[in-house]
């Protein structure tokens, strides 16, 4: 009888610690909302494809995710496997270190019910370009179950959050009124591109750049920050490595 009650003692106390283990892995301090040049996607050697379903996104910049951040650590890196070349090993680091949560909530898989009437939106601005797989529910899918799980947000409330974000601070019209366009021949100083996005958001924005190939150096994506609720953006709490040129492109598309 001692020996199944202490069993029994013992497995509450385990079932406890896993429960708080997995509410503090929930628990974050600012969200990324990505946005990627797609021009810059596409002019790589591994190119790019567009949905099968939808075909060509819209022109302009698209959402990469809406990503929980921890403050703890020194520097912000992207964590997808598409990064800038020479980041791959800095992103495994920050992966040791804990530096976001990712598949939180066992998981929960992504229900295309819940994002039924935002569909539309989704597929003009939140659309892959990937070759390997070229269904815009398998990226949305992704994002959520390692993201979006851990943002304490529904679904529906996950990716209206990123859409409406993007609506709001359109980032092509904001660089455009800079006079920075799409464009194969011209280059535009880094700094007039953070100026532009500080004028135009009220917010400073980490820049990633990757290599096109001809072996210049393209704005790839644009990492902006958002408080906790999802609702507005924020300073950024961690400066990013640089990983770009003084002077960059932004490859028409």
């Amino acid at each position: 009888m001692k020996l199944a009650l202490s069993f029994l003692l013992l497995a509450s106390l385990l079932v406890a610690v896993s429960s708080s283990s997995s509410a503090a892995e929930e628990e974050f301090d600012f969200f990324y909302l990505v946005q990627q040049w797609p021009g810059s996607f596409c002019d790589t050697r591994q190119g790019c494809c567009f949905p099968d379903d939808t075909g060509r996104p819209a022109t302009g910049f698209g959402i990469h995710g809406l990503w929980p951040n921890y403050a703890k650590c020194k520097t912000a890196f992207n964590d997808e496997p598409n990064a800038a070349p020479g980041l791959e090993s800095a992103i495994n680091k920050r992966r040791k270190k804990k530096c976001w949560p990712e598949y939180c909530n066992n998981g929960e898989p992504l229900k295309l019910g819940q994002i039924a009437d935002l569909l539309a939106t989704l597929n003009a601005n939140w659309g892959t370009l990937s070759c390997k797989n070229k269904k815009s529910f398998t990226f949305w899918a992704y994002e959520w179950k390692k993201h979006g799980t851990c943002s304490g947000l529904a679904q529906h409330d996950y990716f209206q959050a990123a859409l409406r974000l993007k609506a709001q601070h359109n980032l092509t019209g904001i660089l455009a009124q800079a006079g920075i366009v799409p464009s194969d021949d011209k280059t535009y100083f880094l700094s007039s591109i953070r100026d532009a996005i500080k004028e135009g958001t009220g917010f400073k924005a980490n820049l990633e750049c990757n290599r096109g190939v001809g072996g210049e150096t393209q704005l790839f994506q644009v990492y902006q920050c958002v408080d906790v609720s999802g609702e507005k953006l924020i300073d950024c709490p961690l400066p990013m490595q640089g990983n770009c040129q003084d002077r960059v492109q932004l490859p028409a598309f």
